[in-house]
């Protein structure tokens, strides 16, 4: 598969958006009758959510449903419902990009770079320094040696 689609410069690419649902069995049925396949299924056991990344193009969907209604994606469905829960930023070096955002006073919604889906390491930026929407910033474990 393709990189993901580049969205500006610096090596920034959009990597997927994150979707909530209630059930991915349930879900994934329209993305399936659009032609898409799931790729990758995987619960991050600390995060307490199921997810199945479905690529889309150069990018990806990925399906968010939670394994405990205490968790942030299972709040987040009690709450607004089913929905775009994320945006994911791909960097070439999320280790500096988040010491950038600290040094810049941006307000992130993670205290440090966390190993999630896949391997990749990532963080979130507080949807109050994004206009609204909770943004992660991921990067690619093996490219960056950890």
């Amino acid at each position: 598969m393709a990189g993901p689609r580049s969205i500006g410069a610096g090596g920034l690419k959009l990597d997927h958006l994150g979707v909530a649902v209630k059930s991915i069995a349930a879900a994934r049925g329209f993305y399936e009758a659009l032609g898409l396949a799931v790729s990758h299924e995987e619960t991050i056991e600390r995060e307490k959510v199921k997810t199945a990344m479905l690529p889309l193009g150069e990018s990806r969907i990925e399906l968010l449903e939670a394994t405990e209604e205490d968790s942030v994606v299972g709040r987040f469905v009690a709450r607004r419902g089913e929905g775009l829960h994320h945006v994911a930023v791909r960097v070439d070096a999320v280790d500096a990009m988040f010491e950038r955002l600290t040094a810049q006073g941006v307000r992130l919604a993670s205290d440090s770079v966390r190993v999630g889906v896949g391997g990749h390491r990532y963080f979130f930026v507080h949807p109050a320094s994004t206009g609204g929407v909770l943004v992660e910033i991921v990067g690619d474990a093996a490219r960056e040696g950890k």
